[in-house]
């Protein structure tokens, strides 16, 4: 689905000019997947209508699937939400 990997570019490109850092202070190993890059994927799901987490790994490119598995994504996205409302707002 070359949309959903077309608006994940676009708000991680805004994203990383607003924001300095990749990854927050938590962080023990480089995950192959960053905080920004996973907050970028929650707000294009949420920018799409995507509610379901099931659809929404359905519908990944095969570039960002294979960076991430669903309960990690999942787990650090509960960890960020605060970050994502900050964001929002």
């Amino acid at each position: 689905m070359n949309n959903l990997n077309a608006i994940h570019e676009s708000i991680l490109k805004v994203l990383s000019q607003i924001s300095e850092q990749q990854l927050l202070p938590y962080q023990r190993r480089q995950p192959r997947f960053s905080d920004l890059e996973l907050i970028c994927l929650s707000l294009t799901a949420e920018y799409l209508g995507i509610d379901s987490e099931s659809d929404l790994f359905r519908k990944l490119p095969k570039t960002l699937f294979s960076k991430i598995e669903r309960s990690v994504y999942n787990r650090r996205r509960r960890r960020l939400v605060n970050h994502i409302d900050a964001i929002r707002l």
